[in-house]
């Protein structure tokens, strides 16, 4: 078994390497860079005149090493990583990108980690419940609840929510992590569930598609299980339904979910980034979108590598539960 993990720990770290590199280079396909940006910015918000522009933008050009070649520039990041561990300055920020992401990663992945576990946990919930009351109601009842979470774009959900809670009920919390009087403050009941009242969009939107894949795929999973010889055996052993179900069936159709489970933690990510864009929650979203729309590159490779490693980690962790769960993938 240590010789699969080894093997699989180097493809990632290879893998990991190839999507530094086609990520920073996808980055300098739009025309212009940062430089540009800061000269637009200059001429029309603040009053510059083109040549000074000019010289302002070819100073940020020599200060970022934006003026070298593309390959020179890439080394030079991906190098400071290896050593130093330094992802390099934020042009727009005017800080380190460590210090951005560090403040902000940490959020996104406590939101994408609570939607991981609760879409795991009612996604299979449903599936066992639509398998077993195969074409009744709680069958219908989790497959049209898997069938909205599949269909709806979460962008539009959010969007609806958004609506809603502004303009209907006036919801005031949207915008931010806490409200005022908790963000200076030091953990307490009080604070956490301030900060569930403003993250519960985010955390319902992006469970909802992980849940709806979950529920499905145990659904069709539990139901070939169902009809296998040794689960008719174990009935008809006189063993209650529920035992032959949750000790014999389940854990024999969990092999794709476990497989899985490396590609839905990126998905709620993704899932949390999308809303997070829209209802302004301060984590990665909004700050990989500014970054995107300011051609600030080192912010957004940085946070592309960290979210490239959180799916290869997850991958990784799956193949792990994969290998202690089936002794057939130890032993190849």
């Amino acid at each position: 078994m240590i010789g699969y993990l080894v093997k699989r720990a180097l493809s990632a770290l290879g893998l990991l390497f190839t999507i530094s590199i086609v990520s920073f280079m996808m980055l300098q396909i739009p025309d212009g860079d940062y430089a540009s940006y800061a000269k637009a910015l200059a001429i029309s918000q603040g009053g510059m005149s083109q040549q000074d522009a000019e010289a302002y933008a070819q100073d940020i050009r020599e200060r970022y090493g934006l003026d070298k070649p593309v390959l020179v520039q890439y080394f030079t990041w991906a190098g400071n990583i290896v050593t130093h561990g330094d992802f390099g300055p934020s042009f727009s920020y005017n800080k380190p990108v460590s210090a951005l992401v560090g403040e902000r990663l940490p959020r996104t992945l406590a939101i994408a980690l609570l939607c991981h576990l609760l879409a795991t946990t009612f996604g299979v919930s449903l599936g066992i419940i639509a398998a077993t009351q195969k074409h009744r109601m709680g069958d219908t009842i989790a497959s049209t609840v898997a069938f909205l979470g599949m269909t709806i774009p979460r962008f539009f959900m959010a969007l609806v929510i958004l609506y809603y809670l502004a303009f209907v009920v006036r919801w005031p919390y949207i915008g931010s992590l806490y409200s005022p009087q908790y963000v200076f403050a030091p953990f307490s009941p009080g604070k956490l569930w301030d900060f569930l009242l403003h993250v519960w969009p985010a955390v319902l939107i992006a469970t909802l598609g992980g849940l709806a894949y979950n529920a499905r795929v145990m659904r069709g999973n539990l139901l070939d299980v169902l009809r296998q010889p040794y689960v008719e055996a174990a009935r008809a052993k006189g063993l209650k339904e529920s035992t032959v179900i949750l000790k014999h069936a389940v854990p024999n159709a969990l092999h794709p979910l476990v497989m899985h489970q490396g590609v839905i933690l990126p998905y709620m990510i993704s899932g949390e980034l999308e809303v997070a864009i829209i209802l302004s929650i301060p984590t990665i979203g909004p700050l990989m979108f500014n970054a995107l729309t300011q051609q600030d590159i080192n912010v957004t490779s940085s946070i592309l590598l960290l979210l490239s490693a959180v799916l290869l980690l997850g991958n990784f962790l799956a193949d792990v539960a994969l290998a202690l769960l089936d002794p057939r993938i130890r032993l190849s």
